[in-house]
């Protein structure tokens, strides 16, 4: 997950085939509770968090 300045939330996916990262704007239809455990799942899982900042 991620915020812009305009704390419009985006959300960060890398492709399993190529490796490529990308992000998709969230819609208003979204499940808000889904989108809060994507956005705390680093957190929990402290693998996804530094697999993470090593792509970037």
């Amino acid at each position: 997950m991620s915020v812009r300045p305009d704390g419009e939330w985006l959300i960060v996916h890398q492709c399993l085939a190529c490796g490529e990262l990308g992000a998709n704007r969230i819609a208003g239809d979204d499940n808000a509770l889904v989108l809060m455990r994507l956005a705390l799942r680093p957190l929990r899982d402290t693998r996804v968090a530094s697999g993470a900042l090593l792509a970037l």
